[in-house]
């Protein structure tokens, strides 16, 4: 692979990776204000109108960044200028139909949907209407993102997400404070706390489109004197084109949904067998509360950061493989998932090992014993969610696109049919939800894998890929546990214990990885600030 194609996707890989860890760190800081203000109860309403938006918002729309990002990517091989900008103009209005659908469906069905998914929560309905609009919104956006992707440039995507999540995490907290100090004396509160939450994402979204549509329209300039010069599209009709968009959309949308699925799957069954068990509709969406906002909440954090790697390398390895470069695919691949593991693997470790004293330091008013158990028990779920993403991205990449549909759809049958004996036959209770989080992506990882060395070929490098990084891990976690203890016993406090073993634990992992050579140099240039990173590795005799 040659030394600037590496560097091309790995560069806006690592831009959007970057962004990632902002938007999510945003995210968690504007969360634990929010979650303390709604409570458990207001955060479980919360998590299952977002289970139900979700839903919607990926059957509407939530393939077309990925979708536009492949059409627009393998026109612009062959410089289809005039196809590109057809191809945006169809997506637009397929996602303004699709996405307005969706926000109407769900702002006149929220009842419906309240009463069918969830009939022992109350006031579902509230936060569900306030996101319907949402839904288009973000997917007019996803269109103009999946755009800017597939000509290589992550840019517009990552200060949009960064705006949008801004002004999401002020809209969220004032919102929130105000709806529940104004309806304190409603039986629905914690649903108005919720509803205070949804707005944010709503504004945040609006936010963010006005963001990307000011960048496309000087971006316009450009795309038309482009296609001025276009002598190699041939004329597509919009009919031709709507059903490219189908063609490339639906199996994207129908693996993103299978995905997801399991989400509002898992508490739809959580809620009726645990309901049939006798415990109270409170119980039921304080646990659920917990589960959303202080397990999953804290493992999508690294999580999305897999995610970025994967958009980012989609039109490149589309590019490759148009042009029948196998050799420059399996790097790609290789290198995506290598880079992907180096964040997964010792997070994962991480998160096990301070589970409890980052839950009582984050959430000091829930229940951090409970919240501490579910880390500990499915932190592993960020390695298998990654590595599943990845390879997702790379079989929908190289035109077998209804392979990871397949994988997923096998997973998600045994995952349900797992939660539901878990629940019925054992009394793990939440932590059955827990068990199922890890156990469905690390199927779909296995399925993967099969598949992407049956189709490209490839088998994964497994020393320097997982093998180290696990070793080094298990050593970070001894030292990070050491770290905390002994600051805990000095400081009596929380805070400065866990910031501390965090930061010695970056540093113990990433100076293992770099002593054993997992990283070369120009590996290394790739990350952000890869080139002090490079010189201060060499400084201490890691690197040569």
């Amino acid at each position: 692979m040659s030394k600037s194609s590496t560097q091309g996707f790995l560069r806006q890989g690592s831009i959007l990776a970057l962004t990632s860890i902002i938007v999510r760190l945003i995210g968690l800081i504007y969360r634990i204000p929010l979650a303390n203000i709604i409570g458990d109860e207001g955060n479980g309403i919360y998590s299952a109108a977002f289970e139900i938006y979700s839903i919607l918002l990926i059957i509407s729309s939530y393939g077309m960044p990925m979708a536009v990002s492949k059409m627009v990517s393998g026109k612009l091989v062959s410089h289809r200028f005039r196809d590109i900008r057809n191809i945006l103009k169809c997506s637009l209005i397929f996602c303004a139909c699709t996405g307005g659908a969706a926000a109407l469906f769900v702002f006149f069905g929220s009842d419906m949907l309240e009463h069918v998914f969830f009939s022992k929560y109350r006031g579902i309905a509230i936060p569900l209407k306030i996101l319907a609009p949402t839904i288009f919104i973000v997917a007019i956006m996803g269109v103009l993102r999946g755009f800017f992707q597939g000509f290589g440039t992550m840019m517009p995507t990552s200060v949009s997400q960064i705006i949008e999540q801004i002004v999401n995490a002020i809209v969220s907290i004032f919102a929130a404070y105000f709806l529940i100090i104004r309806h304190s004396a409603d039986i629905f509160m914690p649903a108005y706390g919720a509803a205070g939450g949804t707005l944010g994402t709503c504004i945040g979204a609006i936010s963010g489109l006005i963001f990307l549509i000011f960048i496309m329209a000087v971006f316009k300039i450009v795309i038309d004197a482009k296609v001025k010069r276009d002598h190699h599209s041939h004329f597509m009709a919009d009919k031709e084109i709507f059903r490219l968009i189908l063609w490339t959309v639906i199996p994207i949308v129908l693996s993103q949904t299978v995905y997801n699925i399991s989400g509002i799957i898992d508490i739809t069954i959580f809620n009726n067998v645990l309901g049939s068990k006798g415990l109270s509709a409170k119980t039921i969406s304080t646990w659920q509360g917990i589960y959303s906002t202080k397990y999953r909440l804290l493992v999508s954090v690294p999580i999305a950061i897999s995610t970025a790697f994967a958009s980012s390398m989609i039109p490149s390895l589309v590019k490759s493989f148009t042009e029948n470069d196998l050799k420059t695919c399996h790097d790609k691949v290789d290198l995506t998932v290598k880079f992907n593991m180096l964040v997964a693997i010792p997070s994962a470790f991480g998160l096990a090992a301070l589970s409890y004293p980052i839950i009582r330091l984050l959430f000091p008013a829930s229940d951090y014993v409970m919240g501490g158990r579910m880390l500990i028990l499915g932190s592993s779920c960020v390695i298998f969610y990654a590595l599943s993403t990845v390879t997702s991205s790379v079989l929908q990449s190289i035109d077998r696109m209804n392979v990871p549909v397949i994988n997923a759809l096998i997973s998600l049958g045994v995952h349900i049919v797992l939660v539901l004996l878990l629940l019925y036959l054992t009394p793990l209770g939440v932590y059955a939800l827990v068990i199922g989080n890890v156990t469905y992506p690390l199927l779909v990882c296995i399925l993967n894998a099969i598949s992407v060395k049956k189709y490209l070929g490839l088998t994964q490098e497994m020393k320097k890929t997982f093998l180290i990084p696990v070793v080094v891990s298990v050593f970070m976690t001894v030292i990070c546990l050491a770290v905390y203890a002994l600051f805990k016993l000095l400081t009596h406090t929380l805070i400065i214990p866990v910031l501390l073993s965090v930061l010695v634990s970056v540093i113990v992992f990433f100076a293992g990885v770099l002593k054993l050579k997992v990283l070369d140099k120009n590996e290394l240039y790739q990350l952000p600030f890869g080139r002090t990173i490079y010189s201060k590795a060499v400084r201490f005799g890691l690197m040569r």
